[in-house]
């Protein structure tokens, strides 16, 4: 094993310590200071391995930090992709155990549901619109394993970028049936109001995020597969979950989903 590789294995046994115990961590790259984003995956890889082997199905993707909010409120300037796997899937009716993570968060999202494969290169707008089946709104709980959920793009997306359990909404339309970049978003936090967007602050338009996904994946020998679902960013800063208060995102067109803390 080369150094690189212990490396990595090191890291990965960090982050899946975090995870199992439920314990946050400093920066992986206080301990690694060169690390770099490609190192970043390669650890994410090594962590997606271990969790396919014992069992565990990828079921889709995320992109995050896409919209100017997500990035000011985590200090990272560039998009980052993690992984979504079958475990990580929450019904929408069902209460959230807050203390089952280290510090819940969560954002509102737009999600599509892939019928088609995608991968780059030259993957466009229009091209992740025609591979679409449905769209529909989301919410993720998002959990650093980091300590004041502080880090660098490397350590985040070490991390998965923070990946933890998604949320669907009930409605799923076509999306050739609605202009994603003009659908509205409202954030409430118990019926209170704490944000407003469109679809727009994802990158221009949601489907363009997947399309920056879909080419990253292909330069890397991946694609988008068919059947996924795809968490295209979130769309405001996200907000904490805590016992006995409930998350609530309604969007233009796609419905409201809520979560509710316990």
């Amino acid at each position: 094993m080369s150094g690189s590789d212990t490396m990595v294995a090191a890291c990965a046994d960090i982050v899946e310590g975090a995870v199992r115990e439920r314990t946050a961590i400093t920066r992986l790259t206080e301990a690694y200071p060169d690390l770099t984003l490609d190192d970043g995956y390669a650890i994410q890889d090594e962590v997606t391995r271990r969790r396919i082997a014992r069992g565990e199905h990828q079921i889709g993707a995320k992109l995050g930090l896409t919209s100017r909010a997500k990035a000011v409120q985590m200090n990272v300037s560039e998009p980052v992709y993690g992984r979504l796997f079958s475990t990580g899937l929450h019904p929408a009716n069902e209460p959230f155990v807050v203390s089952s993570l280290i510090h819940p968060r969560v954002e509102p999202e737009i999600v599509f549901v892939m019928k088609q494969r995608l991968a780059g290169p030259g993957v466009t707008t229009a091209d992740v619109i025609a591979a679409t089946k449905y769209v529909c709104c989301g919410l993720e709980i998002i959990d650093s394993r980091y300590a004041d959920f502080s880090f660098t793009a490397a350590d985040v997306v070490a991390d998965n970028t923070s990946e933890a359990k998604v949320v669907m909404g009930p409605i799923m339309i076509k999306p050739t049936d609605v202009d994603l970049s003009l659908i509205g978003l409202l954030l409430e936090v118990d019926g209170e109001q704490v944000a407003t967007a469109s679809g727009a602050a994802t990158m221009g338009h949601p489907a363009e995020a997947v399309a920056l996904l879909a080419n990253w994946l292909g330069a890397r020998g991946e694609a988008i597969e068919a059947g996924w679902c795809v968490y295209s960013g979130g769309l405001t800063a996200a907000v904490a979950l805590n016992v006995g208060s409930h998350v609530t995102a309604t969007f233009g067109h796609l419905g409201a989903v809520t979560v509710r803390g316990v």
